[in-house]
């Protein structure tokens, strides 16, 4: 079954017309004769839209508990199948137990079942345009939808309508009620945000035509340009006419619009030769491309041996309908070479119309020939003027000896070109050409007839010298080329080595900043990094370092690194090349990063803790409002029985009133204890004395008001002491032996108390034959406040288990749940035994007096609290 179609009608706010252009868009088709439902509509009170669904099929909508309509009955749609149906407001969220979460998704199933949808979108739902739209209007949009189900929209009608027309259709009264006019008109749909939202739709519906023009023209093979939109194309070379050119591009594209310029109106593109030996310097496009950021727009970066025709290729490929380039900056005699790039594009352009733009580097020529100092470094570039100036001398002078003067000017030539070689090899292409032309000096006066002259006798020794100059100079660029790039491949083997590791750095987030500054240090090879921080009143505090003297201010750095608007990081030692500031930059962009990291992880667990003081506010709350009211009005009724004077009461009655009222009266205290211990747990107040402690003394008072019937204990005399505070872990046994009691059956066996030791561990486990917990609630027991399903009413706030945890935690125990074999759930605490503090050699704390073992460091109240185990 073929795939339905999907057709929007997108508007820049509410009130513009979307349902009403919906609804008659379903008229004609149905006057045409095709089947058409209407699924679900929002009127919204609006008389002229209600009216509209006069004459159409409407399907009935269920309706929710309050009787207000509820929400797309997809069953319903699915099951009458229509050719087209109309489902109003995309975007929707739908009534939680609704089967699709999203109206979106509800759509996407009728598209699926081969039903043609119409339906209404407003721009701010689209969500990339989310954070725009708050920027315009305050308001955070909640409901969404993806982009991509957007634009696979098969046709989007845009609804337009001017501000003032929407403000007046709203002081009319055709959007909203009365009483929410004024309101309206002031905040949402101000003449300047609805100005904003419609160009805001206006642009994003020209690109969604113009990935649409792009597709046809793409499987329709169209090469010539359709001028539907001005692109500009500014081709770069890497040399300085770059930023003129971009500003040139900049000012057409712009006023190509009437505005500034967008990503897809104003390209940038360098030509790359395959070889990768042709390479701008990194800095010059570095800056142009932050140029060209900064003015909106982008940059491309194609590889092609034949410049003209790559150009021409990527301008046709992105529709271009102009090409600015620079003119050229050969020399006159240049031009004997060929026409030039600009001469080419021009003539081959076709209908793309070329702008050749003229820049203070034209006619100056391309430096050839790299720099005198090069980027060897200045030993190796004066070993190599030594043996540039100096090796031809003494070659000279070892030639006369007597052993050597039977060799021929063939052997005096190589041996020459030799040195030639070791000068271009050590200190670069300059010191190679001086030796080379200084060998051929010498080589015509001393070794070519007649000698001492500069004359040449025979033709062949001055064709000789002559090739002997020319490979000398062409080996000399060779060799010079390939140490350069070996230099280049080198250093960029180090940067990508040094950027893999900052980028992995980045992902995983765990390096320190002091690591971070180390590594900037031993990377550049400086005495000191800093980190440095502008406050308020200009002055400059340093917020970390690493290294000796580092810096206290700007001034004092030999380099300095922006990070952001008020943090800089300053490096002493040497100045750095260029080259290394681009690295250093990268390093500067990951601090950055870190500490908006830092920053983020401080702000989500502030906002954590707040969540959790605020969850415990909220149960606190229900806890006051039910919980703790319920035994307090026992209480009352019951004093008020024994306090009333027209009620006469035999002995038994008195006695039931007087047990409920210490009954409701321990539940209270044991409910008040547990909403105490858990806000010590929550404020990390909880700080246990641990010493060596017996379980057989801490097990007895834990069973305190447990019938002895119901209770099965079996702790050996001979188990180890484990490092606990008596206080707390009395308090954490009886809660999870009070929760095991409420939730075991009387019909089934006892709950089962017992402990052994495991190595250095001593468990004790309390089992219970009660419904137990599925496997996926096993951790959701140990949360504040939850209570599961099973959980009788009345029985507990759901702190029992949590308290219990935390104060088991707080000892470097654990506590955790299993299921009874049987049915049931067991709860093993996992404490450490002494002996392990013995074998190791450390003080083990005398036992705990029955004395101490009263609730301490942090504990509260007696060792029987409540406890909402599985009742959680």
């Amino acid at each position: 079954m073929a795939r339905g179609k999907l057709r929007i009608y997108l508007g820049a706010a509410p009130g513009v017309g979307k349902t009403f252009a919906a609804l008659s868009e379903a008229h004609r088709r149905r006057e045409r004769g095709t089947d058409v439902v209407v699924g679900l509509v929002e009127t919204r009170d609006r008389p002229r839209t209600a009216e509209l669904l006069d004459g159409l099929e409407q399907l009935p909508r269920p309706a929710q508990h309050d009787g207000a309509p509820g929400e797309l009955d997809l069953d319903d749609v699915l099951r009458r199948a229509p050719r087209v149906a109309v489902v109003d407001d995309l975007a929707h969220t739908n009534a939680p137990g609704t089967r699709n979460a999203k109206r979106w998704q509800d759509v996407d199933e009728l598209l699926n079942a081969g039903i043609d949808v119409i339906t209404t979108l407003n721009i701010q739902h689209v969500e990339s345009l989310n954070d725009v739209v708050r920027q315009i209007t305050g308001v955070r949009q909640h409901e969404t939808i993806p982009d991509e189900i957007v634009r696979r929209a098969d046709q989007i009608e845009l609804c337009d309508m001017s501000p003032h027309a929407l403000r007046r259709r709203m002081s009319h009264g055709n959007i909203y009620s009365a009483e929410k006019i004024d309101a309206a008109l002031s905040s949402y749909f101000r003449e300047g945000n609805l100005t904003a939202l419609r160009e805001l739709a206006l642009l994003w519906v020209a690109d969604r035509v113009d990935e649409g023009l792009t597709l046809y023209r793409g499987e329709h093979k169209i090469r010539q340009t359709w001028e539907a939109r001005e692109r500009v194309v500014v081709a770069l070379t890497g040399g300085p006419e770059g930023e003129t050119l971009i500003r040139r591009a900049a000012r057409v594209a712009a006023r190509s619009r009437g505005g500034q310029p967008q990503p897809s109106h104003l390209m940038a593109v360098h030509v790359v030769a395959s070889d990768g030996l042709a390479h701008p310097l990194p800095d010059v496009i570095t800056e142009q491309r932050q140029l060209l950021a900064e003015l909106g727009g982008t940059y491309h970066q194609v590889i092609g041996d034949d410049i003209p025709t790559a150009l021409l290729e990527f301008a046709r490929g992105v529709n271009a309908t102009q090409i600015v380039l620079g003119s050229s900056r050969r020399r006159a005699w240049q031009y004997i070479l060929g026409p030039g790039v600009g001469a080419t594009v021009a003539r081959e352009s076709g209908d793309i119309d070329v702008h050749i733009v003229t820049h203070e580097e034209v006619g100056r020529g391309r430096n050839l020939l790299p720099p005198l100092a090069g980027s060897l470094g200045r030993t190796r570039h004066a070993w190599g003027w030594v043996i540039g100036l100096l090796g031809p001398l003494l070659l000279a002078g070892a030639l006369h000896l007597p052993a050597t003067e039977g060799a021929g000017l063939t052997t005096h030539v190589l041996l020459f070109l030799v040195g030639t070689l070791a000068a271009a090899m050590v200190g670069g292409l300059w010191p190679a050409l001086v030796c080379a032309v200084w060998s051929t000096l010498l080589l015509d006066l001393l070794f070519t007839p007649p000698l001492y002259g500069l004359a040449i006798e025979r033709p062949d020794n001055g064709l000789a010298l002559a090739m002997f100059v020319l490979v000398g100079v062409l080996v000399a660029f060779v060799v010079d080329l390939a140490k350069r790039r070996a230099l280049q491949a080198s250093r960029s083997k180090a940067e990508a080595s040094t950027l893999s590791l900052l980028a992995s750095s980045v992902i995983d987030g765990q390096e320190p900043l002091p690591a971070l500054l180390r590594r900037i240090r031993e990377t550049f090879g400086q005495r000191s990094v800093a980190l440095l921080r502008q406050e308020d009143d200009g002055d400059w505090t340093r917020l970390e370092c690493v290294g000796e003297a580092p810096c206290t201010s700007p001034d004092q750095a030999d380099a300095l690194v922006s990070v952001s608007d008020s943090l800089a990081l300053a490096l002493r030692g040497h100045v750095l090349p260029a080259a290394d500031r681009r690295i250093l930059s990268a390093f500067a962009t990951h601090i950055g990063i870190a500490l908006e990291r830092q920053r983020l992880a401080q702000d989500a667990a502030e906002a954590k803790r707040q969540a959790a003081r605020n969850k415990i506010r909220t149960a606190l709350l229900a806890a006051v409002s039910h919980d703790l009211r319920t035994p307090l009005t026992s209480i009352k009724a019951s004093v008020s029985s024994l306090r009333s004077l027209d009620i006469e009461l035999v002995e038994e009655d008195r006695a039931e009133l007087l047990e409920n009222i210490e009954e409701s009266t321990d539940r209270l205290n044991s409910l008040v204890d547990n909403l105490l211990d858990m806000s010590r747990l929550q404020t990390d107040t909880v700080q246990p004395k641990l010493r060596a402690v017996g379980l057989e003394e801490v097990v007895p008072a834990t069973l305190i008001g447990i019938p002895s019937d119901t209770v099965g204990v079996d702790v050996p005399d001979n188990l180890p002491r484990v490092r606990a505070d008596a206080g707390l872990l009395e308090r954490a046994v009886a809660n999870v032996v009070q929760n095991a009691a409420r939730h075991n059956p009387p019909d089934r066996p006892p709950i089962r108390l017992s402990a052994s030791s495991l190595g250095d561990t001593v468990e004790l486990r309390v089992a219970d034959h009660g419904p137990g917990v599925a496997d996926e609630h096993k951790e959701r027991i140990f949360e504040a406040f939850q209570r599961l399903g099973d959980a009788p009413r009345g029985t507990g706030i759901g702190l029992g288990l949590a308290v219990a945890r935390g104060f088991t935690e707080a000892m470097d125990g654990t506590l955790t749940a299993e299921d009874t074999p049987g049915g049931g759930l067991t709860m093993v605490f996992t404490l450490h035994s002494t002996t392990a503090d013995l074998a190791r050699g450390s003080a083990v704390p005398p036992p705990a007096a029955a004395a101490e073992r009263e609730p301490a460091a942090g504990s509260s109240g007696d060792a029987g609290g409540s406890t909402p185990g599985t009742e959680v």
